[in-house]
């Protein structure tokens, strides 16, 4: 079962003009990039933490949140298109 608008469906491709631009170093694009994949590092940042109090919940771990995000632009920019 396929999504009507997939123009604005995360889970769609990101357009190739942008891949492009981000792998060039272009900011705005490399943003693009960036929010598209944002849910998907959340949820991979999601960690068991604990409060003052000693209570355990879940949250973002923000330091993988960061290294995630850093290590998607690092690849982005390595990355070598034919």
């Amino acid at each position: 079962m396929g999504c009507a608008n997939t123009k604005n469906n995360e889970r769609g491709l990101l357009p190739y003009p942008i891949i492009l631009a981000a792998n060039k170093g272009e900011p705005e694009a490399m943003k693009v990039v960036v929010l598209h994949y944002g849910s998907y590092i959340t949820s991979l940042s999601m960690r068991k933490l604990r409060d003052e109090y000693g209570n355990t919940f879940w949250g973002v771990d923000e330091d993988t949140r960061d290294r995630l995000r850093s290590k998607l632009m690092q690849s982005v920019l390595v990355f070598k298109i034919l």
